[in-house]
C-alpha cells in the first residue's frame, strides 16, 4: 500500500535493526485518513471471505480493525490485555509474548462474542514473531470459529512471524512488508501482491 509505505518513510523512525517507531500515525497518535484507507484496503483484500467479525488486540490494533469492520459492515471485537471487573466469567484466553515490550500478557475475549458460525478476520498493527496473531488464532480456535484471514498493517518480513502464519494455510495480507531496517533505513520487500481465493 503506497500511502502507508510513504508515511513510514516520512514519519517512521528506525530505532534499531529490529525496531521501527510509528507513533506519529499508528500506535500513539493516529492518522484518521490513513486509517480509513487501511480499512478500505483490508476490506478489499478479504471481501471474498464472508467475514462476520473482525478481531484484534488492544490498543494499537483497534483503529485499523474498526476501520476494516466499518467497511465490511461487521462488528469488531478487541481482546483485552487487562483484567476488568466487568469481564470475569465466560472468557476465551491466550498468552501472548510482546517482542517490543519483552513481556508476556494474558489476553481475553468474552465467549459470547465469538460463535462457531463466525468467520473471523484478525487485524493487528505489527507482525514480527507472530505471537499476537497466534494468540488471537488460539482464541478463534477455542470458540470453534473459522479464521478467515489475517490483516497486518506493517510486517517485519525479516522476522519469522509471517512465515509461521502462512505455513498454517491462512491468508495473510500485510499492507507494508519491511525487508530490512539496517543502517537506519527502511527497505520494503519488492513483490507483487497475490490475493488468495
Amino acid at each position: 500500500m503506497k500511502a502507508l509505505e510513504q508515511k513510514i518513510l516520512t514519519d517512521g523512525i528506525v530505532l534499531s535493526d529490529t525496531i521501527l517507531k510509528v507513533d506519529t500515525f499508528l500506535n500513539h497518535q493516529m492518522d484518521p485518513l490513513l486509517m480509513k484507507q487501511i480499512g478500505e484496503e483490508f476490506a478489499a483484500r478479504f471481501q471474498h471471505k464472508e467475514i462476520t467479525k473482525v478481531l484484534t488486540i488492544e490498543s494499537s490494533g483497534i483503529a485499523p480493525a474498526i476501520m476494516a469492520a466499518l467497511q465490511l459492515e461487521v462488528p469488531m471485537i478487541f481482546a483485552r490485555k487487562r483484567k476488568s471487573l466487568t469481564l470475569q466469567d465466560g472468557l476465551l484466553t491466550s498468552n501472548v509474548y510482546s517482542f517490543t515490550k519483552q513481556e508476556e500478557t494474558e489476553i481475553s475475549v468474552a465467549k459470547k462474542f465469538l460463535t462457531e458460525d463466525d468467520h473471523i478476520l484478525i487485524i493487528d498493527d505489527f507482525l514480527a514473531n507472530g505471537q499476537a496473531a497466534l494468540g488471537l488464532l488460539h482464541i478463534v480456535e477455542q470458540a470453534g470459529a473459522t479464521a478467515a484471514g489475517i490483516g497486518i498493517v506493517i510486517e517485519k518480513a525479516f522476522q519469522d512471524g509471517g512465515e509461521r502464519l502462512r505455513e498454517r494455510g491462512i491468508q495473510v495480507e500485510s499492507l507494508a512488508r519491511i525487508e530490512s531496517l539496517q543502517d537506519g533505513k527502511v527497505q520494503f520487500v519488492k513483490e507483487t501482491r497475490r490475493v488468495e481465493v
